[in-house]
């Protein structure tokens, strides 16, 4: 305002002006606000996303009761949604072959809360466990074996996008926020997918901000005055050899899940294909599981699914169609695709057959050859020499 005596256009004088007096008008209102707010009973964010009123203590006498933080109770809300409450419904006979990995997380964690007085004295339970390999070997699906497996324990799967904010200093908070919450629910299991992204190997030109998320899982895992009893940190990486060294001491146990063998590859067929309609016999499955070498649990669940179309797109070539009985008694017939030198064949199409009528063919060897001819594993054998030299340096077998 000061100013204004030096200008001498007249419209820049009225134009500040104006602007100070919208100014000074919204900083009352400011003001007004806070002191509105003030006045109001002060509020406290629960866990559970609620909110609850604070009540005078002790008579009345002006004493407050002294709460919980409001942003760490925040924090903790954002990384309750990591609970995973509804059971993936996978149980241990659903995980082919990996025999050694399944016997050590039935150690690590259904017998601690089964048998607690088994694990007194200097045999504690193992408070971390690292699941490495390539990708598609099953590691996930253990993960969810386990959330299924573990009852009563909390289950908390997280991510990167997680526990990584924007905001300055917040992503360690997340971080501790996640550890302070499986403590209270103790006995509980952290279960971080892909973990190398998140504590990769310490280097001089790295950002402060991913330093500090690694620094603070570093003393959560096991820092001074930070007790894990009832805690165990699951991870699960695709390339191992990037994890800091620090993070990789603090996984007591590093377990290599390869790709499956000849018995696991047979079971995995059987597995993929229940419940569907087929004619395949045991020494189809056992050739299936031959033809397969080389190949993930993730590469078969794609060959299956793509055999599982074959009669789909049968149906769709089909020009002739032929009345069959309902198996299960629902209707008179349905149609299925037949060649045009059957008897029962009748000229139509796919989109002239009504939709509860028709019946695809079962599933035959015949479906599974013709898909096996383009089908190619995921896995390269370089990065397999790199798992199986680094499981001789650091690590043990899975299966």
């Amino acid at each position: 305002m000061t100013g204004l005596k030096y200008e001498k256009n007249e419209k820049r004088k009225q134009a500040v002006r104006e602007k100070m007096v919208q100014y000074i008008q919204r900083a009352e209102e400011i003001k007004a606000a806070l002191e509105k707010r003030n006045a109001t009973p002060k509020k406290k964010v629960t866990a559970g996303g609620g909110e609850v009123e604070d009540k005078k203590q002790d008579g009345g006498k002006g004493g407050e009761k002294k709460d919980e933080d409001p942003e760490t109770a925040k924090l903790e809300a954002a990384i309750a949604n990591a609970i995973v409450r509804e059971t993936p419904n996978v149980r241990w006979d659903d995980v082919a072959g990996l025999e050694s990995a399944k016997a050590l997380l039935k150690e690590a964690v259904i017998l601690p809360t089964r048998f607690p007085q088994l694990f007194t004295g200097k045999r504690k339970p193992w408070q971390g466990i690292l699941l490495y390999g390539p990708p598609g070997t099953g590691k996930s699906f253990l993960a969810k074996a386990v959330a299924t497996e573990c009852g009563a324990s909390c289950f908390l799967s997280v991510s990167s996008s997680d526990l990584v904010s924007k905001f300055q200093g917040e992503s360690e908070r997340l971080v501790r926020a996640l550890f302070e919450l499986a403590r209270k629910k103790a006995p509980s299991i952290i279960f971080i997918d892909e973990i190398d992204s998140l504590t990769g190997a310490r280097t001089d030109g790295e950002n402060e901000s991913a330093r500090r998320i690694k620094t603070e899982f570093l003393v959560q895992m096991q820092g001074v005055g930070k007790g894990n009893n009832g805690v165990l940190v699951l991870g699960a990486t695709n390339t191992p050899w990037d994890l800091d060294p620090a993070i990789r001491r603090r996984f007591e146990k590093r377990v290599y899940i390869p790709l499956p063998d000849l018995p696991a590859r047979t079971a995995m067929f059987k597995i993929h294909i229940k419940g569907v309609p087929h004619t395949l016999t045991e020494a189809d499955f056992q050739e299936l599981g031959r033809l397969t070498e080389g190949f993930s649990g993730s590469d078969i669940s794609v060959v299956v699914r793509d055999a599982l179309y074959e009669p789909i797109r049968t149906c769709q070539l089909a020009t002739h169609f032929k009345k069959v009985p309902d198996p299960e008694g629902k209707h008179p017939f349905l149609w299925e695709p037949c060649s045009p030198s059957d008897p029962a064949a009748v000229e139509m199409s796919l989109m002239d057959v009504p939709g509860e009528l028709l019946k695809p063919l079962d599933v035959t060897m015949r479906h599974f050859m013709t898909v096996l001819r383009n089908a190619k594993p995921s896995v390269s054998p370089a990065d397999l020499t790199r798992h199986e030299e680094w499981t001789k340096e650091f690590g043990q077998e899975g299966s």
